[in-house]
């Protein structure tokens, strides 16, 4: 058994002082205390949630698109260390095979490997994100136009088998062919998210009629917001049904247009990724993502074309970036935590602290500098 007391961030979103009581790798209680009860030291700690990457591709020098359980686990182990202790890695726009080679791949090691520091890769990698490849040609980005392909509910089938049902989030473009008619067929069995798409406002409000719920990256590889064209980005922040991701690195979104979306979209539906590509925690240099190759400076990826390639900026830190911008810690932790849990159905297993729930836990100074990772009561990194 073991106790931490500090300022914790409670399931009413602030930070409260309390102590939670660990007991194997459950939490097995969370009490509430008067501040005056503790101590200097304890007073200036805050005790967080594990935060939950749903949209990343790599790090550590490692593709998930590699496709090999070493890439799973060196990726696994990397974003354990800096914090994030449930992911969900993405896909790039690949071919059937190589799709259905990654998902075999993922779902074999998720019951079978375990990572250096101790813990099951099945208890980080909750899930498959899945982008591309029902993707527009116009608005590819990144992503690898050879491979692009109109939506196909039986392919998504023979992919989700072959995860073994790990798939949560399909990326789709709804104005594409058959885009709306397989959100339609497969709502009740995947998440489907509106990207790399040139869809207009009446379009993004049919998808989500259709049963898309979820915006890739907004801002990023769609239509811009404008008065007379609101687009996907007018279609999703007034439905109160759909939740946006948003890549707090510093490189893709402008300060104001991060702030300006917290206010839009509101703290409950904002949801921080770090979109990180394999060069993340590497020096700079020439790197790949989806089989292009991307060039690393500093935090700024790009291919040779200079169309920004992913991230390289782990969620730890986009969080922190955040704060920075102007948004206020309690709602930048709830955007990196409960947020992505619930996008991805995983609200009742992580995101949040609460007794009879596994013990991912992080302490912090009131700066947000990292001192402890816990994952499942077990000390990862200090």
């Amino acid at each position: 058994m073991r106790t931490i007391r500090g300022m914790i961030y409670t399931d009413r979103f602030c930070f409260e002082a309390g102590e939670i009581t660990i007991t194997g790798d459950m939490i097995e209680t969370v009490e509430r205390l008067e501040e005056e009860q503790l101590t200097e030291e304890e007073s200036g700690r805050y005790i967080l949630p594990g935060l939950v990457d749903t949209h990343f591709h790599g790090c550590a020098g490692y593709d998930f698109c590699d496709g090999t359980a070493e890439a799973m686990c060196a990726i696994a182990s990397y974003e354990l260390t800096h914090g994030i202790t449930t992911i969900t890695p993405a896909t790039m726009t690949l071919s059937e095979e190589m799709l259905t080679d990654i998902c075999s791949v993922c779902a074999a090691s998720v019951e079978t490997k375990t990572l250096p520091e101790g813990i099951a890769l099945g208890e980080v990698i909750k899930g498959i994100y899945l982008e591309g490849p029902f993707i527009s040609m116009e608005k590819k980005g990144a992503q690898n136009p050879a491979y692009i392909h109109k939506a196909d509910m039986e392919m998504l089938d023979r992919l989700q088998q072959a995860a073994k049902g790990m798939i949560r989030i399909v990326v789709i473009a709804p104005e594409t062919e058959g885009a709306l008619e397989c959100i339609r067929a497969g709502r009740d069995r995947f998440r489907f998210s509106i990207a790399h798409t040139c869809a207009d406002y009446e379009t993004a409000k049919a998808a989500i009629e259709a049963g898309a719920a979820h915006v890739t990256h907004l801002y990023n590889a769609m239509p811009p917001f404008t008065h007379r064209a609101p687009g996907v980005i007018g279609a999703a922040a007034e439905d109160e049904r759909v939740e946006a991701e948003l890549i707090c690195d510093g490189i893709h979104i402008h300060p104001s247009a991060v702030r300006n979306t917290f206010k839009l979209f509101g703290a409950e539906r904002v949801v921080l990724i770090s979109d990180s590509m394999m060069a993340t925690g590497m020096e700079d240099g020439m790197y790949a993502l989806g089989g292009q190759p991307v060039r690393v400076q500093g935090n700024l990826a790009t291919l040779e074309d200079g169309t920004i390639a992913g991230s390289a900026t782990n969620l730890y830190d986009c969080m922190r970036t955040a704060v920075k911008m102007g948004i206020p810690v309690e709602t930048a932790v709830r955007a990196a935590t409960l947020n992505p849990a619930t996008a991805v159905g995983l609200e009742d297993e992580c995101g949040i602290l609460q007794p009879r729930r596994k013990a991912d836990i992080l302490v912090t100074d009131k700066d947000l500098t990292l001192q402890e990772v816990i994952k499942n009561g077990i000390t990862i990194s200090r």
